[in-house]
C-alpha cells in the first residue's frame, strides 16, 4: 500500500501553515494508553485497585481505538497507515540516511509500531484480567476462568473417587497444583506482554525523536494539538 507525496484532500493550511491531523479521540486515547500503561507497570499490583483500574482504562481505550480505526476520520483509519513490514523497513532505511519522505499521518514505520503497540497492550490487558480472575475471582474474565476451573475439577475428581478419602485427598491436591499452574501461566504471559510493550514504547520514543529531527517538526506537540505543518 502506498501513499502519494501530495495528499490532494489535505485541508487548507491555517495562518501558521498547519493543518488538522489527529482528532481528539486519537489524541486523548494516545495519552490515556501512555499514562494507564505506565501507572499499571510501575505499581506492579500495589495498590491493587490502582493497578486494576489503570488496566481497565487501557483495555477500554484499545477497544475504542480499534473501532475508531475503521470508522474514524482519515488519519485515524488503519487503511491510511497500515503498510507491509517491507515498506516499513524501506522507510526506516531512508530515515537513517535522512532521505525519508514526510507523511502527514503515520509514516510506514510509525503505523506498524502503532499496530504492534495496540496488539501488545491488548495482550497485556487480557492476561492481566485473566490473572485477576484466577487470583481474586473478580473482573470481566472471572466467569470464564471459573468455568475452566470447574471443568478441570470435574476432570480431576471423578464420581467413582467421591467415596474414597485417599483418592479424594489426592484429587484435591492435584486440583490445587493445576490451579497454581494455571495462575503461573497467566502471570508469565502477563509479564511477557507488559515487558514487550515497554520495549516497543522505548523504540517508539526513539523513532519519534529521529523523525522529528529528520523532518524538523515536533511530533509530540502535534499529538497534543492535533496539528502538523502542511
Amino acid at each position: 500500500m502506498s501513499t502519494p507525496d501530495t495528499e490532494t484532500d489535505t485541508p487548507t493550511p491555517d495562518e501558521n501553515g498547519e493543518v488538522p491531523v489527529w482528532d481528539p479521540l486519537v489524541r486523548i486515547g494516545h495519552w490515556v494508553l501512555v499514562g494507564g500503561f505506565l501507572i499499571a507497570y510501575l505499581t506492579e499490583g500495589e495498590p491493587e485497585a490502582v493497578h486494576v483500574w489503570a488496566g481497565y482504562a487501557v483495555a477500554l481505550t484499545v477497544a475504542i481505538r480499534v473501532v475508531w480505526g475503521f470508522i474514524g476520520p482519515r488519519h485515524a483509519l488503519f487503511a491510511d497507515f497500515v503498510r507491509s513490514p517491507i515498506t516499513a523497513a524501506r522507510y526506516l532505511k531512508d530515515e537513517l540516511t535522512g532521505s525519508a519522505r514526510r507523511f502527514i499521518g503515520h509514516n510506514p514505520a510509525g503505523g506498524l509500531m502503532a499496530v504492534a503497540l495496540l496488539v501488545c497492550l491488548a495482550g497485556t490487558a487480557w492476561t492481566g484480567m485473566g490473572l485477576y480472575a484466577v487470583e481474586e475471582g473478580k473482573g470481566p474474565l472471572a466467569g470464564m476462568v471459573s468455568q475452566q476451573q470447574a471443568g478441570l475439577e470435574l476432570a480431576v475428581v471423578s464420581p467413582a473417587m467421591a467415596d474414597d478419602d485417599e483418592h479424594e485427598y489426592g484429587a484435591r491436591e492435584d486440583h490445587g497444583k493445576s490451579h497454581g499452574e494455571g495462575e503461573e501461566v497467566w502471570e508469565e504471559w502477563h509479564e511477557v506482554f507488559a515487558n514487550l510493550t515497554l520495549a516497543l514504547m522505548v523504540l517508539h520514543i526513539l523513532g519519534v525523536m529521529v523523525s522529528s529531527t529528520t523532518h524538523k517538526e515536533n511530533l509530540v506537540q502535534s499529538m497534543i494539538t492535533g496539528r502538523k505543518r502542511a
